[in-house]
Formats: C-alpha cells, sequence, structure tokens
C-alpha cells in the first residue's frame, strides 16, 4: 500500500480502473526507474498486476494489461549475497557465533540460523506454535515462504536442544526469536546483521540470507548429498518428471537424515575435528 500511495495514486490512482491504458502504468514504472529503482519499478508492475486480475475477478475490467508490460524494463542484475562456504572458516564462524556476548535472543538465532537455513525472513517469524518438537519439525506456513507453498524443516537433535533452552525465555511470546523492545514483534530485520558486524563480519563476507549457500555448497560439494535433497530442503521450486511441483513432505526421511548429517557435520567443524566426506544419502 505505500508503495501505491507513493507511486501509483498520485498519477492514476483516481481513474476508472477499466479506462486505464497499459503505457500509463508503464510510466508509473518508469518514474520509479529514473531514480534509480529498478526492483521496486517491476515490483510496481507486479501490484498493478494483482490490481488489475482482482477488477477482472469482480467486473471491473476486461483483462490484465500488466502482462503487456513484460520485458518493457531491464532486468535487476542479481545480487550475490555474500556467505563464507570454505569449511575452515565456518568453523570460525561457528565458533564466534558460540562465544557472541551480546542478547541471548540474538545469540540462538544465530546458532540456529545455519542447522535450518531457512530465508532470514522466515527464521525471525518462527512461531511456537509451528514447532512440532514431538515429531522433529518445523511447519512453515504457506503465506510466510517465498513460493507460498506449506514448507517442512526436519529438526536436528542440535537445533531442539537450542529451541528448548530458548522456550524458557520466550515461550510466552508468539515469536520464537521476539523484538528486544516487545514479546509482540519479532526480531528486526536487522539483527543478525548488526550480530555479525560486531563479530567482525563485514557486509561482504557474511549475510543472514548466507547461511543458505553455505549449507547449499557444503552440503553438494563435501558432503556429496544428492543436490535434489538439497533443493527441497531450501524450499526451491523442484518438479517431478511430468512436471508437477513436489510437496513438502517429499524426500522428508532422507531429508531428515541430511538434516542431522549436516548439524553434526557443523559440530565436527566447530570442535576441529577431522571430518571425511560420506555419501550416505545418494539415495
Amino acid at each position: 500500500m505505500d508503495r501505491m500511495e507513493r507511486d501509483i495514486f498520485p498519477w492514476i490512482g483516481k481513474r476508472p480502473i477499466a479506462e486505464i491504458k497499459a503505457p500509463e502504468l508503464l510510466a508509473a514504472m518508469r518514474r520509479v526507474e529514473s531514480r534509480g529503482a529498478l526492483e521496486t519499478a517491476h515490483r510496481i508492475r507486479t501490484i498493478g498486476g494483482q490490481v488489475f486480475r482482482y477488477a477482472v475477478a469482480t467486473g471491473r475490467a476486461e483483462r490484465d494489461l500488466s502482462v503487456d508490460l513484460k520485458g518493457a524494463l531491464p532486468q535487476p542484475q542479481e545480487k550475490h549475497r555474500a556467505a563464507i562456504t570454505d569449511p575452515p572458516e565456518v568453523a570460525k564462524l561457528l565458533r564466534s557465533i558460540d562465544d557472541y556476548s551480546g542478547g541471548f535472543v540474538v545469540k540462538c538465532a544465530l546458532k540456529i540460523a545455519p542447522l535450518v537455513f531457512v530465508r532470514p525472513g522466515e527464521l525471525r517469524h518462527m512461531e511456537w506454535t509451528e514447532l512440532d518438537f514431538e515429531n522433529a519439525q518445523w511447519n512453515i506456513p504457506a503465506g510466510k515462504m517465498k513460493m507460498k507453498e506449506p514448507h517442512l524443516v526436519p529438526l536436528s537433535k542440535q537445533a531442539i536442544d537450542i529451541l528448548k533452552e530458548l522456550q524458557a525465555l520466550t515461550g510466552t511470546s508468539r515469536y520464537v526469536f521476539p523484538s528486544g523492545r516487545s514479546f509482540d514483534r519479532a526480531l528486526s530485520d536487522n539483527a543478525i546483521l548488526a550480530a555479525l558486524r560486531r563479530m567482525g563480519y563485514e557486509k561482504d563476507e557474511m549475510s543472514g540470507h548466507g547461511f543458505r549457500a553455505m549449507a547449499r555448497t557444503i552440503l553438494d560439494e563435501v558432503l556429496h548429498i544428492r543436490p535434489d535433497y538439497i533443493e527441497h530442503q531450501l524450499a526451491h521450486a523442484v518438479r517431478d518428471p511430468n512436471g508437477r511441483a513436489y510437496n513438502r513432505t517429499a524426500h522428508l526421511n532422507e531429508r531428515r537424515k541430511m538434516m542431522q548429517t549436516w548439524a553434526d557435520y557443523l559440530d565436527g567443524l566447530k570442535a576441529g575435528a577431522v571430518v571425511i566426506p560420506f555419501k550416505t544419502l545418494q539415495g
């Protein structure tokens, strides 16, 4: 709504939607692009498409004209988020997290981030009601996921230990990792980044999103886990031979083994042990 009020409504917000033409929406997109916000300009097209599709469904417009603007703007360059993927450096990071002297909630978030390797926003908004300790899993509803599909994260023994220790402190909150200012709000999106900077990791070295790249790289290149298991656990779009999306329980037993193997591997790295790659999950 903020984007609409700032970038769409001043120009076409008072017009009957059936009268609006594609060049008018494109003009709004180009105004945003002109201020150097190309990604936001693409979001304006997405938002416009949502409005037009609703208008079609309710009889207010005949078609979604945003589809005519596909390719009208250049694609934003992909941003490569900083990540540590070299095992010896990962070991140093894990030890730094153990030595972190900041708030306990943030420290627990840092400790569990490499174990579950979900997107930062998904981690920050973890809720106690989503956790199933009996079955050792975290059930993330579709509304919280980038792909808008429910996701299941098997929890290693190490992850459960961290969560149960934290439960004594934040168990009365809706959120597992509440804000330091209010138990009614989730941890801020800057909390993990600020903690990494405090630990001495610059923005070009490690990011909150970097735990995903860390897991993906090492699980594949060091532990030789089947790539489709990894992609499922990253909640990427993986399809079967007939082009259908797999459901959230696909390869669940293998993913449970993978998550425990990963947690044990990280413990070994942190302790300085020589961890030998093995291929138990090729299936």
